[in-house]
Parts: structure tokens; sequence; C-alpha cells
């Protein structure tokens, strides 16, 4: 990033620019979804859009995910460049078959011949008392199936960068921003989302974690809001003579390995932060990363901090004791430093 970028950004006016900068450079992309066009997306990724493109190319669809769906899947087999919204990952279950069926094996199936260059967009996490149908992150799911790419920002610059790469690339996306980091004022859930975002386009590579924050004492391994937290908890463990690294994922798939080991060799100590659930997840494959390739440079067992594997509650208190929050952060650094 430019030092002299000064203008900040919500990522969800990130997400927006990165859409409508490639709508500009393209006239094969285009976004689909329900309320994505008159209304701007619930979440306001695609605000603007339909002004500026009309509804040709910011498309209002019915209620039907299978559906519309598949008219990108469609649209993008025949040469267009699609970004079409699930307005949340929970609903995946109702066009699931267009998703992995399809979207993430039609290249595989056809050996090579067609192509898929699809955006799914999705919002992901809780925090917010909306339980179990509207609030679960479910990266892990998607990254455990071949076929799709899985990206998920922390920043409105990566929000941008990560948007940019994904509508370029030749291979489905699955791009899931978490609703309490876009800078909505009816949910935000961190203290500042806002970001530096310069003004041109950028790309940023799949594959390539960032140290969100440098130290030498344990490293917690994260995406989205786990990041966020982590960040929270630092600053805390510092007052206290702790030094933490924070490495941001950034994508799923592919996955940063190399960026893992390295964490794990300097500070020798690992916690990984996941607000999806706990089993076969996303702390599961960083954990197996560690003990594989980095075993004999850890002073202490890898620790995860995760969902428990039960629904994401409505009750606020129940919702809270469930999530990954900063403070269950502090306290499970401090056991890793004691083993």
């Amino acid at each position: 990033m430019s030092a002299k970028t000064t203008r900040k950004l919500t990522m969800a006016k990130a997400i927006a620019e990165a859409i409508s900068l490639e709508m500009e450079r393209d006239p094969r992309v285009f976004v689909m979804g329900e309320d994505v066009g008159v209304y701007g997306g619930i979440f306001s990724a695609t605000a603007g859009l339909y002004e500026k493109f009309g509804p040709e190319r910011a498309i209002d669809t019915p209620i039907s995910e299978t559906g519309f769906i598949g008219a990108a899947l469609a649209a993008a087999m025949e040469g267009m460049r699609p970004i079409v919204e699930l307005m949340f990952v929970d609903f995946f279950g109702v066009c699931m078959d267009q998703i992995y069926n399809h979207i993430a094996k039609n290249t595989y199936f056809s050996g090579g011949n067609i192509r898929i260059p699809l955006v799914l967009m999705t919002a992901v996490g809780g925090g917010y008392n909306d339980a179990g149908q509207h609030s679960q992150c479910l990266w892990g799911t998607f990254a455990h199936l071949p076929g799709l790419k899985v990206v998920v920002p922390s920043t409105p610059y990566d929000a941008k960068g990560l948007m940019i790469s994904a509508i370029r690339d030749d291979n489905p996306v699955l791009y899931m921003f978490h609703k309490g980091l876009l800078g909505l004022g009816w949910m935000t859930l961190i203290k500042d989302s806002t970001g530096p975002v310069p003004e041109e386009p950028y790309t940023i590579p799949f594959g390539k974690a960032e140290v969100k924050r440098e130290g030498k004492d344990v490293s917690i391994i994260s995406v989205a809001m786990g990041v966020y937290q982590a960040l929270e908890a630092a600053k805390e463990l510092e007052k206290e003579g702790i030094s933490v690294e924070v490495l941001d994922l950034r994508t799923l798939v592919p996955l940063d390995r190399e960026a893992i080991i390295n964490t794990v060799k300097k500070t020798r100590r690992v916690l990984v932060v996941d607000e999806d659930y706990l089993s076969y997840g996303m702390s599961g494959e960083v954990a197996a990363t560690v003990v594989e390739h980095a075993f004999d440079y850890l002073e202490a067992p890898v620790k995860r901090l995760a969902v428990p594997d039960v629904p994401i509650p409505y009750s606020r208190p129940l919702e809270q004791f469930v999530l990954p929050l900063s403070s269950k952060i502090v306290n499970a650094v401090k056991e890793l430093l004691r083993s």
C-alpha cells in the first residue's frame, strides 16, 4: 500500500468500488442476486452499481438461490464474468448442488475445456444475535471441497485488492466478507472498521498471508474478525510484556503454508483463532500444517480457539460464550505460555 494513501473507506465501500472499477474495465462483468441492484445490497457491497450501470448489469433476482446461482454459472460458462451474491452463507443448503456439483467441478469434468470465472460473494459471521441461520462462517466447509478458491478479507484494503483478483481469476472464487467488519452503522462490531484504500485498481495475490502485527513470544493465526480480536488481545497482552505476532491468512484456498511455518519458526508457540466450528475446519488444517512441517520448532502444543460444535445461539450471552472474543484469546495465550 502506498505511503501516500490517506483516504479511508469502510470494507463495504471498498468492495463496491472494486466491483465498479472492474465493471468499467470489462463489459463482461456484472452483478446479480437478491437486492443487489436498486437497494445496493443489504450489506451495501453493491451500493451505487445500479445507478451507474443500470438494471442489465446490476440485476435484482427473485428469492431463488438455486435459480440465480445456476444462471450465473451458465453465464460464466458462456464467457461472462458474473459476481453473484448469496446473501448469507447459511443459505448455501438450498443451492449446494449448483455451487459444488457444478460451479466447483465443471472445469474438472470438462477436462479443462470449460472455464468458470465466477465470484460467489457471501456474508459470514456472528456477534449480533441473528442465530444459527444468519451467523455462521462455514469457510472450512467450502475449503474442504475441491474446486473453489476461498477468500476471506479482514481489512478494507485487502477487501478491494482481493475482490479485483477474484473477478479477474478464471476459476470460481468464494468471496466471504464478515458482516461485522463492513462498517455498517447498524451492526459494526469493532471500534474502527475503516482503513486506507487507494483509489486506483490493484490486486492482492491469492495464497499470500500477511503479518498484521510483529511479535516474538507467540503467533496468533486467523482470518476476518478473528484478526481484529487477536489484535485487540495483543494490545492487552503487551501491557504484561507479552509480544504477540498476528498472521492474517487472507485466503484459505490457496493456503499460505510457508507463512504459517515461518511464524512458527519465529515464535515457537501458536494459537489458531477461528470463528468457524472447531471440528474438521480451518483450525485443524493450520494445526496439522504446523505439526507436519514445523514440529521441531514448537515449544508447546498448538492451541486452538474456535466455535464449539453447536449452532450459533440466538441468546446474546450464549452467543458471546461461543465466539472467540479477545478476552478468551488473552486467556488462551497465557495458558499457552504456561505450557
